[in-house]
């Protein structure tokens, strides 16, 4: 028996790599006979770069930053030396994860810490950027990344805004462009599909989860609009909203009035990457999951992903999730997981152990025989 282990993230319990190794060691102890390869998987949301980074061995490259409200916090980048590419996420500096509930305020979240990564590695020698979007704090539509460049945002009287300013997009009325723009390119890697405006868009679908009450929703809407006017007469593109510009605060349409940019869906980025084809096609039985597999997920999520390589190359793929969308969707098993009260202190322990109890329970089945 060869197994592929290769699940995602379990949003708000355990990261990637911590899923991976609670299952090698339940299948390890049941099928002590069998091979194993590991790979854990991502597609564009929190921790993707950092996970790329790992799986295929770039430096890491770590340097002081600013989190999404302006605190000291400790940054990291890869480094491709080969082609000047560095690799991180907007999550490791500008994430929600980093911040308590109490200072999640989109009128004051900036990707400054983000830019001044990328500034950084531009400083490195980086002629290219792979960032990778999920896990934003900010709706600060890449505003933050181009100040770290040199970008002033200017009042109604034409005084400079620092990063952090409270109502930042709101106060801005003016931009001034630094003499010389980066010489740099950007690869954008989102998990999602969402247009940066609308009823599907950054502000009605991920601002509540950032901070933004309902009943402010629509002017966030408005100041938002004249933001992206602001940015556009001055960059001169007249670049249109186009899916994935609502991932990360809409940081892909702030960075393409400026830069060359290509907007990638993490998954088939991050599997080319890692030769997942290639690993997929070596395995009898393929075990992935994430904390919840829906409607959403298959919109380019990983686990949906894997499930087409495993259709393609007719290998068998078993799910781990909450939900039950997975039951109709083709995978080969799908172990649904128990619903967490991430009230109770304890919920990530109770979580480690609903999720080894249900392969174990499966195994007694001989799911896997």
């Amino acid at each position: 028996m060869r197994f592929l282990i290769a699940p995602n993230a379990f949003k708000g319990t355990f990261t990637a790599l911590e899923a991976v190794s609670m299952l090698e060691e339940v299948l390890a102890q049941e099928y002590p006979a069998a091979t194993y390869l590991s790979q854990a998987v991502a597609d564009g949301g929190d921790g993707t770069c950092e996970l790329l980074i790992a799986s295929i061995g770039l430096k890491k490259v770590c340097c002081s930053s600013l989190n999404a409200i302006g605190q000291p916090i400790l940054g990291f980048y890869g480094w491709e030396e080969s082609t000047k590419t560095a690799f991180l996420d907007v999550s490791t500096c500008s994430g929600i994860g980093v911040l308590k509930p109490q200072n999640r305020d989109p009128g004051l979240t900036s990707t400054f810490g983000t830019g001044l990564l990328i500034q950084e590695a531009i400083n490195r020698g980086a002629k290219q950027v792979v960032l990778g979007l999920g896990g934003s704090a900010t709706v600060d539509i890449g505003a933050g990344i181009l100040q770290a460049f040199g970008f002033l945002f200017l009042d109604e009287h034409g005084r400079e805004l620092p990063a952090f300013s409270p109502d930042f997009l709101k106060r801005s009325k003016h931009i001034q462009r630094p003499l010389k723009l980066p010489d740099i390119s950007f690869s954008l890697l989102c998990d999602v599909k969402n247009p940066f405006f609308g009823p599907n868009g950054a502000v009605c679908i991920f601002g509540p989860q950032k901070g933004i009450k309902e009943a402010e929703l629509e002017a966030m809407e408005g100041i938002t609009s004249d933001f992206v006017d602001l940015l556009s007469r001055k960059s001169k593109s007249g670049l249109m909203d186009q899916e994935g510009f609502g991932a990360a605060g809409g940081i892909a349409l702030g960075l393409n009035q400026f830069f060359p940019c290509k907007l990638e869906f993490g998954a088939p980025y991050f599997f080319e990457k890692v030769g997942m084809s290639e690993k997929v096609a070596a395995a009898d039985w393929i075990i992935t999951g994430e904390g919840r597999y829906d409607l959403q997920s298959e919109a380019g999520k990983a686990c949906y992903e894997l499930l087409q390589l495993a259709r393609e190359q007719g290998n068998k793929i078993a799910l781990i999730a909450s939900g039950k969308e997975g039951y109709n969707s083709g995978f080969n098993a799908v172990l649904e997981l128990p619903a967490l009260d991430f009230a109770q202190p304890d919920f990530k322990k109770k979580a480690r152990e609903q999720f080894q109890g249900l392969l174990r329970e499966a195994i007694s089945r001989r799911v896997f025989d």
